[in-house]
């Protein structure tokens, strides 16, 4: 028995039946060049919400485009929100996104211009702004993830191609358009990071990806000091160990490695010092030999998985140790071939549930909701008063203010909160490199005014950050101590 308990899961997981994915809308604007190397015009995907409007935003060679994809039969390019990330051109292939508040903060990986680049989107759909161009701390980037919990950016890049290391930075809103260097490292104490290709972060824990270098986990509680809780070194179908997601649980990950004809892993990450490979799946062809996963993200019960080739996958992960597929789309209808064609990134964290794509050639896709549980935002990716992932009603735009005073503060200060509704508020109190510094207990109050005070004696002087965080808002403000 216990023979065949190890060939079930050191076998490909078996695919129950599955339906083609219901497309609502493709967008190409065929005037785009193509990269010098492939030939693809796009690259990856990601999508922010602005004043009840979703919008998918694609990189493709010419830059950043942002697409209202509110209304699936006018899904439109806005015209005054394209900017230019960093140097464009054929020599772009990769680019890449992840938002906190209003910001969309974007990179490249190729070229000689690129820069870390932030763009205020808050006044979608009149406008964008770039408030922060510069490659003084960023020059090439070809990952980046924000700690949402924390205002911490992590980024995977360097000026040499051949040597990827990791990169922390403040992005806190108390200065938003200046990010602070916390620290970069090619090692976590003394487990080389080198070549690290994409990272995963929730809670302080980083997830990365450190291609022909295995992978890690590492605490970044205190990011001047990470600790290394673990790693996977060999394994079996190992190849380039490119990307993955964190179950909602978070005691499984799912890692793609970007090598042809190599299956997912389903690996469990719950003792982070004995990780162990638990599953193997994949796209579910019965033709295919060189099937490349490529990005994996996961939301409720559902995986999300972009293949070149092969298009969009969607597993059913209910039981999170056994992915079933779900659902998929082919976007490419040519031969397969060893080279780079085909869906690149997959988004799935949009309040209404639909699914947008990217297709290297082919540009962005938008699909149905395979989630029917999904009713709103996605909680953990953060929220604002007029951007983030808000509710998805229409009809209704949550208000919400903080005021502190007085500033500066000595042993205590005052916090005015105006909510409309009923709702708990988390408070914490961070540091400007984003460690938490000390956690106050939760504000239980009705729809309205409300003032309380925080006692701060304990603390240095120094400035930090107060964040409170209700159900559909996180505000950050700066204090000064003295």
């Amino acid at each position: 028995m216990r023979l065949f308990i190890a060939f079930l899961l050191l076998s490909p997981l078996l695919l129950t039946a599955q339906t083609q994915s219901t497309l609502l809308h493709n967008w190409d604007d065929t005037t785009i060049v193509g990269s010098n190397s492939f030939n693809n015009a796009y690259n990856e995907i990601w999508g922010v919400v602005s004043n009840n409007k979703e919008y998918a935003v694609i990189g493709s060679t010419k830059g950043t485009h942002f697409i209202d994809v509110t209304d699936v039969n006018n899904v439109q390019e806005v015209t005054n929100g394209f900017v230019v990330p960093g140097e464009a051109g054929g020599v772009i292939i990769h680019r890449d996104y992840h938002d906190y508040q209003c910001y969309l903060y974007a990179v490249a990986d190729e070229g000689l211009g690129s820069t870390l680049q932030i763009i205020d989107y808050s006044d979608l759909p009149n406008s964008t702004t770039v408030v922060y161009s510069d490659n003084s701390i960023i020059r090439r980037s070809h990952n980046i993830f924000v700690d949402t919990a924390h205002a911490v950016l992590y980024a995977v890049g360097t000026d040499n191609p051949t040597d990827n290391i990791i990169y922390v930075m403040s992005i806190s809103l108390a200065d938003p358009e200046n990010p602070t260097l916390i620290r970069k490292y090619d090692d976590i104490q003394g487990r080389t990071v080198m070549g690290a290709h994409d990272i995963y972060v929730r809670d302080a824990i980083a997830y990365i990806n450190c291609g022909s270098n295995g992978f890690v986990i590492a605490d970044m509680s205190d990011p001047m000091n990470p600790i290394l809780l673990g790693s996977l070194d060999t394994y079996p179908q190992q190849g380039y160990n490119h990307s993955g997601w964190l179950s909602e649980d978070g005691n499984y990950y799912y890692l793609a490695d970007e090598t042809h004809n190599r299956d997912l892993k389903v690996l469990d990450v719950s003792d982070p010092a004995n990780i162990q490979v638990v599953g193997f799946f994949n796209e579910g062809s019965t033709t295919s030999n060189i099937a490349i996963p490529h990005n994996v993200l996961v939301r409720g019960d559902y995986m999300y998985v972009s293949y070149y080739y092969h298009g969009i996958v969607v597993y059913d992960i209910s039981n999170p140790a056994v992915p079933v597929r779900h659902a998929y789309y082919d976007t490419y209808p040519g031969p397969e071939a060893f080279s780079y064609k085909g869906v690149w990134g997959i988004f799935p964290f949009l309040p209404s549930g639909n699914i947008i794509a990217s297709d290297m050639e082919t540009g962005l896709y938008v699909f149905e909701k395979e989630d029917p549980t999904i009713t709103g935002a996605y909680p953990t990716l953060g929220s604002s008063e007029n951007c983030g992932l808000i509710s998805s009603n229409e009809n209704y735009t949550p208000s919400s203010s903080v005021t502190l005073y007085p500033q500066p503060a000595t042993e205590l200060i005052n916090v005015v909160v105006q909510e409309e509704l009923n709702d708990q508020i988390d408070i914490a109190l961070y540091d400007i490199t984003g460690r938490k510094i000390k956690s106050f207990d939760p504000i239980h109050f009705t729809g309205g005014l409300h003032e309380f005070q925080l006692n701060l004696s304990e603390i240095p002087a120094g400035m930090y950050v107060l964040e409170l965080k209700g159900s559909y808002f996180i505000q950050s403000k700066k204090i000064i101590l003295e």
